[in-house]
């Protein structure tokens, strides 16, 4: 019997050892290899007047062909809170009301009348001239036009102009967006390429491959890849392909949403520039702007403080106690939203 007590005590002992080395370690472990707070996806936080229909909940194939439940969100992605445009001035003298603004370098410039009037020393090149003579500036003022100015190889008549698309051009069709209800957080981010121009904030420099094909199902019509959506149902982009814009000798501009208009897609943001709503957080947190396509959450850039986050991943996010995993979009002259993904993206397509 003694000996039977001794061996009782030993085991509860290494039991007990077993427990706090246990507990010890799952306390070292750093925040970010850990996935132990999901925060679902609140469908509350869009705005129902940017619906098409009520938010319904039902079991959807993701992108990846696995089966979740998932919010099937349906909108026009079109703004509720803001117009859409301006986006080019009509003489080298109108004032920064009249235009949008365009990014280099990580920064972010008025596209008013006289930078119009100086983007060639802007880009240091003599063939840059978007007016004419007696001051006007050269912009697609037709539907033929845009779509001939707007489509990647230039039509090279339209060297030389500011393309900007009007809404009435552009079909106002449903899109429906599916997004996993509770996000799954995956150690191996999924990639859809890089920013034009060099890598931005979280880019892999080594050059990732792109995330899948055209035929995509998170993919537009297009085959452009969609980000995310923001909470009046309009779509975050991926970056404006500003190296074929440019060697065309054209511009694209953005309104001071951030937003434009391509003629397949509609009207969508490539920054993020605080003019559509902001969830508040109490803690002094970057405001909430919407929901990436894998469920996580989408925040502004800078906090209550005008500070930007220093430890965000290649992604774009990083854990705290209170939202688990999410993403920070990249400041509004970096051509970026996010980089990657680090959960499995639903769906994008049009509405049936």
């Amino acid at each position: 019997m003694r000996g039977l007590r001794v061996s009782l005590r030993v085991a509860i002992g290494l039991i007990a050892m077993l427990s706090v080395s246990c507990a010890s370690e799952a306390t070292k472990r750093p925040a970010e290899a850990v996935d132990d707070r999901v925060v679902p996806v609140d469908p509350s936080h869009f705005i129902p007047e940017a619906l098409v229909s009520e938010i319904v909940k039902e079991q959807r194939s993701l992108a990846d062909g696995t089966t979740a439940w998932c919010y099937v969100i349906r909108t026009h992605s079109e703004p509720h809170e803001h117009a859409m445009g301006p986006w080019s001035p009509k003489t080298i003298t109108d004032g920064k009301e009249a235009g949008g603004i365009w990014i280099r370098d990580g920064q972010v410039y008025d596209l008013d009348g006289p930078f119009i009037r100086n983007v060639a020393e802007f880009y240091d090149d003599p063939e840059w001239k978007l007016y004419r003579d007696d001051g006007t500036v050269r912009v697609t003022d037709t539907k033929e036009a845009f779509e001939a100015a707007a489509r990647p190889d230039v039509d090279p008549k339209f060297n030389n102009y500011v393309v900007e698309g009007r809404p009435e051009w552009v079909d106002r069709k449903v899109n429906e967006y599916v997004i996993p209800v509770h996000p799954v957080y995956q150690d191996k981010p999924s990639f859809f390429g890089r920013p034009q121009g060099g890598p931005a904030r979280g880019a892999r420099p080594d050059g990732p491959p792109p995330m899948g094909d055209a035929g995509d199902p998170n993919r537009g019509g297009a085959g452009q890849v969609v980000l995310a959506i923001a909470f009046n149902g309009v779509k975050f982009d991926p970056p404006a392909p500003l190296d074929a814009i440019l060697g065309a000798h054209t511009l694209a501009p953005f309104d001071h949403a951030g937003g434009h208009l391509n003629p397949h897609e509609g009207y969508h943001y490539h920054a993020a520039t605080g003019r559509t709503k902001e969830i508040a957080q109490s803690d002094g947190h970057a405001p909430m702007i919407g929901y990436a396509l894998d469920g996580f959450g989408l925040y502004a850039e800078l906090d209550a403080k005008g500070q930007p986050p220093t430890d965000l991943d290649e992604c774009g996010g990083h854990f705290d106690a209170v939202r688990g995993y999410h993403y920070h979009a990249g400041a509004p002259g970096s051509n970026r939203i996010i980089g990657c993904f680090h959960g499995k993206p639903g769906t994008i397509g049009e509405a049936p």
